[in-house]
């Protein structure tokens, strides 16, 4: 964190699933109003949550929050452009959905891009961090929100083809999802570029 700069976490969760969209967030958090928050102690990846503490944490987040935002990046999308791509373009439409400007990012990972605001001509100075999901609050809070975002949007996809079991694996390549896509073929929500083992 650098001190004094409007400093924004963006993360997403969903990269690796076969199926469904990438979740991307971006959050401001002040220093000072969250150290005094229980809460806040808990952040760190959101994959070493619990799912009650995440969900938890979700409404303190955006209740406490400067400016939060999450977006979709849908399947069909990450077949057009590849899931880096689309990743990377979620964070940066999450920055976009943002209430206040932030001066500096801080990106989850160790791949970016230049991020001018629309309407702008100075580029936001922007650090990768690998693992910065347990190094600053801002991207912690992103991926939890992030993760829980997309974790309900799996659920809703279960709903609607509950064969492919992803109330439990959420989308992604377990041996149980390759079975059922080897019985029940795909759906519209899988991506078609990856391996989904259709030969098998």
């Amino acid at each position: 964190m650098i001190k004094g700069l409007i400093e924004a976490g963006c993360d997403e969760a969903g990269r690796g699933p076969l199926a469904g969209s990438v979740f991307c967030a971006a959050v401001i958090l002040d220093p000072e109003r969250v150290k005094d928050i229980p809460e806040f102690a808990w952040l760190n990846d959101s994959k070493q949550l619990t799912e009650k503490q995440r969900e938890a944490l979700r409404p303190v987040i955006e209740r406490e929050a400067v400016s939060w935002a999450v977006v979709e990046v849908t399947a069909q999308e990450i077949d057009e452009r590849n899931i880096l791509q689309c990743s990377i373009l979620g964070m940066q439409r999450a920055l976009d959905k943002l209430t206040v400007r932030p001066q500096h990012i801080l990106v989850d990972g160790n791949k970016w891009k230049p991020y001018v605001p629309e309407g702008e001509l100075l580029e936001i100075p922007a650090d990768t961090v690998v693992h910065g999901d347990a190094t600053y609050m801002s991207i912690a809070a992103a991926s939890v929100l992030a993760k829980t975002y997309r974790d309900e949007y799996m659920l809703r996809l279960h709903a609607e083809y509950p064969q492919y079991g992803w109330d439990a694996n959420k989308g992604y390549p377990t041996a149980a999802h390759y079975e059922a896509i080897k019985k029940y073929g795909i759906t519209p929500y899988h991506r078609k570029t990856f391996n989904l083992k259709l030969e098998i």
